[in-house]
């Protein structure tokens, strides 16, 4: 039986809370569990994105269901479980995005209506329970940050498609507002130069050049008018101009290729390997498009490219941590977050 609350009593309640505004800090996403039970989950979700595998017909059905998750999830679990946080029994993915959660929620704690959770795309915590979870405290307001400095259709929209499938089944819904990419951004900018030159200083060896590796997206993407190609490029040249680097010295690459489709080229894996072939015994590797380390950074590049580099005859290759929650790092979240907010806090 249900029960009704009084005119009066539901007027005074609702002037009792403040209007508070929620700020959702969103990256990709992660297994749970790093077996292959776990993986299978996580990869069913995130390769049934229309958004991330555009044609979603019966022949990519038959394939992701009868082949990809019956062989992939034990391959990758395998990988997942080289990196995985097992202190806490969870991802470093997972383990950063929160402490960068908490931290920016410290850093403008000042503002005392303002409300900082985290999410994930694909996995948990999920958009819906967090969205449903700032609702409960009263955000009228809702500032939702895909943390991928550059944008593309396969990361920054998907987030948004997400955050528009919770809301349309929402009665009140929140004001919503996203941020922009940032991948041109002074304060990005500086933050990987000064992150770069600080762990450059660290290295027992200077390296020869710097190779700048983004996640990759299938070529006809792009010509369909995905602007992420073009947003990698406009990184990579204002870090050249920050740190003084000609094109030879740091170059731009495309890692993480899936399927049969042409990806976006240069390779990173095919690029390094060519570099230790002709000569080139020293490098380091930096991942301006990810904000938070994760498989593709400590598992694929750290480790997987590492072997494929010495393994061609490089020597000394060394992998520049991602911003992370850095101080560096965090100034980057904390402006672009107080930007956005103008005229609600």
């Amino acid at each position: 039986m249900s029960t009704v609350i009084p005119f009066e009593s539901a007027k005074a309640a609702a002037e009792a809370r403040p209007e508070r505004v929620g700020v959702l800090l969103v990256n990709l996403g992660t297994p749970d569990t790093a077996d292959a039970a776990g993986v299978r989950v996580y990869l069913k979700e995130f390769l049934s994105d229309p958004r991330v595998i555009e044609d979603q017909g019966l022949l990519w059905k038959l394939i992701l269901n009868g082949i990809i998750l019956r062989v992939r999830p034990g391959r990758k679990a395998r990988d997942y479980q080289k990196i995985w946080n097992t202190a806490n029994n969870e991802s470093p993915l997972k383990t950063i995005t929160r402490s960068q959660a908490e931290k920016l929620a410290a850093d403008i704690a000042d503002h005392k209506h303002v409300v900082v959770d985290w999410a994930m795309r694909y996995g948990n915590p999920s958009i819906e329970a967090r969205i449903a979870a700032l609702a409960a405290q009263g955000c009228t307001r809702l500032l939702v940050v895909p943390l991928y400095p550059q944008y593309s259709a396969a990361t920054s929209a998907t987030v948004c498609d997400e955050v528009f499938r919770v809301l349309a089944a929402m009665r009140a819904q929140p004001i919503l507002r996203v941020t922009p990419p940032y991948y041109d951004d002074p304060d990005y900018i500086e933050a990987l130069a000064v992150s770069i030159n600080a762990h450059l200083a660290t290295l027992p060896f200077q390296p020869e050049l710097i190779v700048a590796s983004f996640h990759g997206m299938p070529k006809k993407y792009v010509e369909k008018g995905d602007p992420y190609e073009a947003q990698c490029i406009a990184t990579t040249n204002a870090l050249r101009k920050r740190l003084g680097l000609d094109p030879s010295k740091l170059i731009l690459t495309f890692q993480s290729r899936f399927g049969n489709d042409e990806w976006l080229q240069p390779y990173t894996d095919k690029t390094i390997e060519k570099l230790a072939k002709d000569g080139v015994r020293r490098i380091a590797v930096v991942t301006p498009g990810f904000s938070a380390d994760c498989l593709e950074t400590l598992e694929e590049i750290a480790q997987e490219n590492a072997e494929i580099f010495k393994h061609a005859g490089g020597e000394q290759f060394a992998a520049i941590p991602c911003l992370n929650d850095s101080e560096p790092g965090m100034d980057v979240i904390r402006q672009l977050v107080l930007r956005e907010l103008q005229g609600w806090v």
